[in-house]
């Protein structure tokens, strides 16, 4: 628009006195243009008078809401897979590990003072919990896979070539899951009977297969039947474990075993089973889990990753 001069001293006068107006409705569009800008919209579109931008749920209702899905989620998994309850849901692990140290009675000579890895039966803790753990291989049932998927089981496998090298695959789809694979030796001997170094080349040769498949050498070892002497440590040792669980509670598909006198669960026991099937047991690794998680809900347990306390 071209601009009109106006020479008239009244018109002028007029001009002048119609100026603070002008300014300040300069101001208020300004001020709107600037509230525009501040809601994000880089066009100055506003809303409607009264209207107010949508506000987040709160924090503890977004929390309930995913407790109240997990829950259900939970329950339809123990129908699913036909369990007595729920299993329960282990506590957070400590932020200060537990100190491991040999059983007493599980100590070899030079134990301490050679920094050998201590062999123990069960985890210092006062929670309700205890550690799932199964050895050898053999079987190989995809069920299984899913329900310990479907029912957030954690558990910790100890393996031999001999037993999975038909499938490794099996394995590493385990792995994929949070599992955490370690070292049962090459073909399952009773180490003791063994020399030094051929019990180094059952060990540190399987921690050659575990890197070779699954991309690591484990530092949890496993000796077969639970068996060892010092030798079988310090071999161990060689080889980079630096933990050698074994077990206080075996459990099968039609019964528990306990090394304790009062045949009964403690809080941070581990518990070994085995990939078995019905070639060996009357039942499925399946039907195995059942027993083991029904048993051990009834009696208030949960179970817990044995890697995060150590």
């Amino acid at each position: 628009m071209r601009e009109v001069v106006q020479n008239d001293k009244s018109r002028a006068s007029r001009r002048v006195s119609r100026a603070p107006r002008a300014t300040a409705v300069l101001a208020v569009a300004v001020a709107a243009l600037a509230a525009g800008c501040a809601q994000g919209d880089d066009r100055g579109v506003r809303g409607a008078a009264g209207q107010q931008a949508p506000k987040a749920p709160p924090a503890h209702a977004v929390d309930g809401a995913a407790k109240a899905r997990e829950a259900r989620a939970a329950l339809a998994a123990a129908k699913r897979w036909k369990l007595d309850k729920v299993p329960l849901t282990a506590p957070a692990p400590p932020a200060k590990k537990p100190e491991i140290k040999a059983r007493e009675g599980f100590e070899v000579d030079g134990q301490e003072s050679d920094g050998l890895p201590p062999v123990f039966t069960t985890v210092p803790t006062k929670e309700k919990i205890v550690f799932l753990t199964i050895d050898d291989g053999a079987e190989k049932d995809p069920a299984f896979l899913k329900m310990m998927s479907e029912l957030k089981i954690p558990y910790t496998v100890f393996l031999t070539d001999e037993e999975i090298k038909d499938d490794y695959g099996y394995f590493k789809k385990m792995q994929a899951r949070g599992i955490t694979l370690n070292n049962h030796t090459l073909s399952h001997p009773y180490l003791p009977g063994l020399s030094y170094e051929d019990q180094k080349r059952e060990i540190c040769g399987m921690q050659d297969v575990m890197e070779k498949h699954y991309g690591k050498r484990p530092v949890l070892f496993r000796p077969p039947y639970g068996n060892y002497n010092r030798d079988t440590l310090r071999a161990a040792k060689s080889c980079g474990i630096e933990y050698a669980p074994i077990w206080s509670e075996e459990v099968y598909v039609d019964h528990w075993e306990y090394r304790e006198w009062d045949q009964d669960l403690h809080p941070g026991d581990i518990v070994l089973t085995h990939f078995r099937g019905t070639d060996d047991w009357d039942g499925t690794m399946t039907d195995m889990v059942r027993r083991f998680l029904d048993r051990i809900t009834a009696d208030g347990y949960a179970v817990a990753r044995l890697e995060d306390y150590l």
